[in-house]
């Protein structure tokens, strides 16, 4: 028999040599995941859509016919999209996606008639229900250690490309004097080759929804005395409504939804981001109140600002269960700041200098919103929370138009409902801040009274999920073995202390 020291150093090298192998695969991964979101976002001739409209159809007809078509079809797509993107596995959505986009750009170039430019913007509708897919796709491919630092660089990679393909456009056009059409044409050209690229995107592998067991599962393997189970063609229908992969990801979602962590960052999700692309929407016509200038170059100035804001955010290591409130209510506050610039000045520079720095204030939280969330749940559930938080934040914003802009509301002028929003952002950060101060305070009172930090504050969001679907099953269950819901491997304490994981294997 071979002495355990011997065996060890004929192990050794393998042991050595699998770091090397993973930090490879990896880096591949990555390089291929944000190559791909960044030539999915190379369309130059985006922001030249509506001139391109106005050159063949009527102010009225592109104002009354056509541009509406894209707020209420997004309304009716968004919802199947992302029921249906985890069950597909994401893969096929980003395909449809990029079909959808080569639709829409042949529409634009052979369509003639209106009924076409409609059923272009219904096309555009399907491809931004499908941008969530994106989002959960790349946490399917990865470890829980490594979410915040891809959530970061992917992130950061979209916004690089509509950086780009910005500049781009603005070139050919003003230096080149490029046509809108073919414009148009270089446009399909680069989506044709992203449609490409999603062909080869790994098609994850699908796995047992988090958690283990289900209760119907439980159910079946435990049942309950004096449970009498519907039998006929009722039980049956009852049954397979039970076993549907849509309750199980719903019950899933409820369950998870308990957690701190999760609900805070959809919340900030549903109420910052409604109120975020608000301002983006009602900025030009506060610029061109005051004056234009450079309006296009702001915009791409404030692009590249979010993915560098996007880009950092991946490094940031704080104990994200304790600080979350108070790094929202920080960031909220800087954003009511410059709200409240905005409406205030007479200068056009000092306008898009305040936008730039609100908007890479909002893109420096979105990649750790998406990485809390994903952490907080199995990859599974990704889409389907980041289409419920999106369709949410859609109805949030258009009630607030109707309310603040809208004749039939208050119809106030552009600075008027700027300030609205600025007292809008301010009730945020109060609330925000006050959350933030009474866990702190929690905090301290806690470690008062125990000198050793508690295991709570130390568990990853998954981690927390599995104890407390643990301790709930043991309450009903109490013959259920603890070997069914297995606690994740990969978590570590990686959420007190930042992605260690990550930094060590990256």
């Amino acid at each position: 028999v071979m002495p355990s020291s011997q065996a060890e150093e004929k192990q050794a090298p393998v042991e050595e040599s699998e770091p090397g192998l993973e930090n490879k695969a990896w880096s591949c991964l990555v390089f291929y995941l944000c190559f791909y979101g960044f030539m999915a976002q190379m369309r130059p001739g985006e922001s030249f859509i509506t001139p391109y409209l106005l050159g063949n159809f009527t102010k009225e007809q592109v104002t009354n016919e056509i541009m509406p078509v894209l707020t209420y079809s997004y309304l009716v797509v968004l919802v199947p999209i992302f029921l249906i993107t985890d069950y597909l596995r994401y893969k096929p959505v980003l395909l449809l996606q990029g079909l959808s986009y080569v639709c829409v750009w042949l529409l634009l170039l052979f369509g003639r008639s209106v009924l076409h430019m409609q059923l272009m913007e219904a096309f555009y509708s399907v491809t931004m229900a499908s941008r969530i897919a994106y989002s959960s796709y790349i946490f399917s491919l990865v470890c829980p250690a490594r979410y915040q630092r891809m959530a970061s660089y992917s992130r950061a990679a979209v916004l690089l490309g509509v950086f780009t393909s910005s500049v781009l456009g603005q070139l050919l056009v003003t230096v080149g004097r490029v046509s809108f059409t073919v414009l148009n044409y270089i446009s399909l050209g680069f989506l044709i080759f992203s449609l490409g690229l999603a062909l080869f995107l790994k098609h994850p592998k699908r796995t047992r929804m988090c958690g283990g067991a289900l209760p119907y599962e439980l159910d079946q393997m435990h049942p309950s005395v004096g449970h009498l189970e519907p039998q006929g063609k009722m039980g049956r229908l009852l049954r397979s409504c039970r076993e549907s992969f849509l309750v199980r990801m719903l019950h899933e979602v409820g369950t998870s939804l308990q957690l701190p962590q999760l609900y805070l960052w959809c919340l900030w999700w549903i109420f910052n981001s409604a109120g975020y692309y608000l301002i983006v929407y009602y900025v030009h016509i506060l610029w061109n109140v005051v004056t234009r200038v450079y309006n296009g170059a702001a915009d791409a100035a404030s692009t590249l600002l979010g993915a560098i804001m996007s880009f950092a955010a991946g490094f940031l290591k704080i104990r994200w269960a304790l600080w979350s409130k108070l790094v929202i209510a920080a960031v909220t506050a800087v954003q009511a700041g410059l709200i409240f610039l905005l409406y205030n000045t007479q200068n056009i520079w000092i306008c898009y200098a305040a936008f730039m720095v609100f908007r890479g204030a909002y893109q420096f939280l979105v990649p750790i919103a998406t990485f809390r969330i994903a952490s907080s749940m199995c990859k599974e559930l990704c889409a389907l929370v980041f289409g419920i938080n999106t369709f949410l934040a859609t109805v949030l914003k258009t009630c607030i138009t109707l309310v603040v802009s809208d004749k039939r509301g208050l119809f106030l002028d552009v600075r008027s409902q700027f300030r609205v929003y600025f007292a809008y952002f301010l009730v945020l950060t109060v609330v925000y801040f006050l959350g933030g101060l009474l866990d702190v305070l929690r905090h301290i009172r806690q470690s008062c009274h125990q000198p050793l930090p508690m295991v709570q504050e130390l568990q990853s969001p998954s981690e927390e999920k599995a104890v407390h679907m643990l301790s709930v099953q043991d309450g009903d269950l109490g013959d259920l073995q603890l070997s069914i819901l297995p606690l994740p491997t990969e978590d570590g304490v990686e959420d007190s202390l930042g992605p260690t994981g990550a930094k060590a294997k990256a």
